[in-house]
C-alpha cells in the first residue's frame, strides 16, 4: 500500500498498520493532512488546521515506539476534533464571534482519553453559533458543506466532524450531541455514529465559567463520527475512560454481558404525525433484512410513549435553554440564530416554573417505560428522520423549517431525554431528484449497551455496504 491510500482505511485498518510498525504515524498523519488540503476548501468543514503540531505529535509517537513504548489502540489515527470543546491552547469558540479568544486552559476529556490512546489530532471542526442547530454555519468560519454536494445540510451541530470524516479528512471525528448533533450529521453525510447514553463518556470544558443547566447536563453527550461500525468498537473504550472532572461519568466496561440465543429487536415505522418517505421506508425495510440475515430475531412492536417523552423533553429543554441562554444568545448571537431560537419557541413554547419541573419530573417515567420495554427487546430499529436530509439553511425558515428539521426528528432528541444510547447508519444512497443521498436508520438500545446498538450497526453495514467509497467515486 502506498502512502497516498492511508486517508482511505478506516481508523482499524489503520491502527492495525501503525501499532504493527508497517506504517509510521507520521505517515499515516501526513497523509491525512495532505487530504485535508485537498478537500477542505470547498468544504470547510476543518476550521482550525493543526498540521504542525499534529506533524510534531506524531514524530514523538514514532520515537516512543522505536524507544520501546507499546503503541496504543489509537496509535498515530488522525482525528478531529470540534471548536465547543477545549483543546489546550485553542479558542473554545462554539462558532460565536464574542468567544474567538475564549483559550481553552487544559484539555477536556475526550481530548484527553483519545490522545492517551494514541490519537492525533489533525483540526478542529466546525459547528453552529451556540451549537444549536441541525445545519452549520456561524458568522465567525462561515458554512459548512455536504461532500455529497451542496442539495443537502451537513447537519448539525457536528456538521463540521460529519462533512470531514466521510470526505477523508481523519478517520475519526469528535462530535457531541443534545438532541441529534452526532446523528444529524453522521444521516446527512453517510456515515456512522452512537449516541451515548447519559454518563458513558466524561466531559467537562474546564474553560467553562458556570455550570450548565440540569437538563443540558442530563441530555448532552460526547462521542465519534466514523465512516465504519467497527471503528466505534476500536475507539469508544478510549473515549470511556474515567476522568475525575465529571462526577457523574459511570465506570462501566465498554463491552457487557454477551447475550443468549438471539437477540430480540422491536421494528418500528411509526413517525407520529409525519410522513414516511419511500426511500426511508425502503431503508428500514433494507436493514430490517439485514439484521435478520445476521441471526437476530426483529419484530414488529411499538415503543411506548415516543411521541409524548419528545415533546416533553423539548418544550423542557427550550424552557432551559430560553432561561439560561437566552440573554447569552440575544447578546453575542447573529440575527440568524436569534430567528432559529424564536422558531424553536414558537414549535415548542418553552416550560417555565412548575410545569418545568414536572416534565423533568416526568422523564423518570419515560425512561421506566422504555427501560421495561427494552428488557423485552434488547435494541429498536426505527426511522432517525422521517423524509431524506433537509437543504442547507431550512432551519433559518421560519416555523415550517424548525419543523421539518428539529420538529420532525421525534427519533432523535427522545433518546436524549430518557438518556438511552442509539446509532444511526446509513442503510442506502437514494438517487434524488437534487441528486444522490444517503438514508440513515437508526438503532436504539438498552442503556449501558452501546456495544450492543454498535454490533447491530455493524451487521447492517456489512450487508447493506460502506458509504464512503461511493462518495469518494462521486466527489472524483
Amino acid at each position: 500500500m502506498t502512502s497516498t491510500d492511508l486517508w482511505r482505511l478506516d481508523a482499524t485498518d489503520l491502527s492495525n498498520l501503525t501499532r504493527a510498525g508497517d506504517v509510521s504515524a507520521e505517515q499515516a498523519v501526513t497523509d491525512a493532512l495532505d487530504r485535508m488540503a485537498t478537500v477542505n476548501p470547498a468544504l470547510n468543514a476543518v476550521v482550525e488546521d493543526l498540521s504542525a503540531q499534529a506533524l510534531e505529535r506524531a514524530a514523538k509517537l514514532d520515537a516512543a515506539r522505536e524507544g520501546g513504548a507499546v503503541p496504543g489502540p489509537l496509535h498515530g489515527v488522525p482525528v478531529t476534533i470540534k471548536i465547543n470543546v477545549d483543546q489546550t491552547g485553542h479558542a473554545t469558540s462554539n462558532g460565536v464571534v464574542a468567544l474567538k479568544d475564549l483559550i481553552a486552559p487544559a484539555d477536556a476529556p475526550v481530548v484527553a482519553n483519545l490522545e492517551r490512546a494514541g490519537a492525533v489530532v489533525i483540526g478542529r471542526t466546525n459547528t453552529p453559533e451556540f451549537s444549536f442547530r441541525a445545519d452549520t454555519d456561524n458568522p465567525l468560519y462561515g458554512r459548512t458543506w455536504n461532500p455529497w454536494g451542496r442539495h443537502i445540510s451537513p447537519g448539525g451541530s457536528s456538521g463540521g466532524a460529519g462533512a470531514a470524516v466521510m470526505a477523508g479528512v481523519g478517520a475519526l471525528a469528535h462530535g457531541n450531541d443534545i438532541g441529534g448533533s452526532l446523528r444529524f450529521p453522521a444521516a446527512a453525510n453517510g456515515a456512522v455514529t452512537v449516541k451515548p447514553g447519559l454518563g458513558r463518556v466524561p466531559a467537562w470544558n474546564p474553560s467553562q465559567t458556570a455550570e450548565r443547566g440540569m437538563l443540558a447536563q442530563a441530555m448532552s453527550v460526547q462521542g465519534l463520527i466514523t465512516r465504519s461500525a467497527r471503528d466505534l468498537h476500536l475507539s469508544m473504550p478510549a473515549m470511556i475512560a474515567p476522568d475525575p472532572r465529571d462526577p457523574f461519568h459511570v465506570p462501566l466496561p465498554w463491552r457487557g454481558e454477551a447475550a443468549e440465543g438471539p437477540l430480540r429487536v422491536a421494528f418500528c415505522k411509526s413517525c407520529y404525525g409525519f410522513d414516511l418517505h419511500p426511500e426511508v421506508e425502503a431503508a428500514l425495510d433494507h436493514a430490517r433484512v439485514a439484521l435478520g440475515d445476521a441471526g437476530y430475531q426483529v419484530e414488529e412492536a411499538e415503543p411506548p410513549l415516543l411521541r409524548e417523552a419528545a415533546i416533553t423533553g423539548y418544550h423542557a429543554l427550550m424552557g432551559e435553554v430560553r432561561a439560561l441562554m437566552g440573554p447569552d444568545v440575544d447578546k453575542a448571537g447573529s440575527d440568524t440564530i436569534k430567528g432559529v431560537f424564536e422558531a424553536y419557541f414558537q414549535e415548542f413554547p418553552p416550560y417555565e416554573g412548575v410545569e418545568l419541573l414536572r416534565a423533568m419530573a416526568q422523564r423518570s417515567h419515560y425512561a421506566r417505560e422504555w427501560s421495561l420495554f427494552l428488557d423485552r427487546y434488547p435494541l429498536l430499529l426505527c426511522p432517525f428522520l422521517p423524509q431524506p436530509f433537509f437543504a442547507p439553511d431550512r432551519d433559518t425558515e421560519g416555523v415550517e423549517g424548525a419543523r421539518d428539521t428539529l420538529g420532525a426528528a421525534l427519533w432523535s432528541y427522545s433518546m436524549n431525554f430518557m438518556g438511552l444510547p442509539a446509532g444511526c447508519v446509513p442503510a442506502r444512497l437514494a438517487d434524488l431528484p437534487k441528486g444522490p443521498q444517503p438514508i440513515a436508520v437508526q438503532v436504539v438500545g438498552q442503556r449501558w449497551r452501546e456495544d450492543l446498538v454498535v454490533d447491530a450497526l455493524q451487521a447492517i453495514e456489512e450487508r447493506t455496504g460502506r458509504m464512503c467509497e461511493a462518495l469518494w467515486e462521486h466527489m472524483g
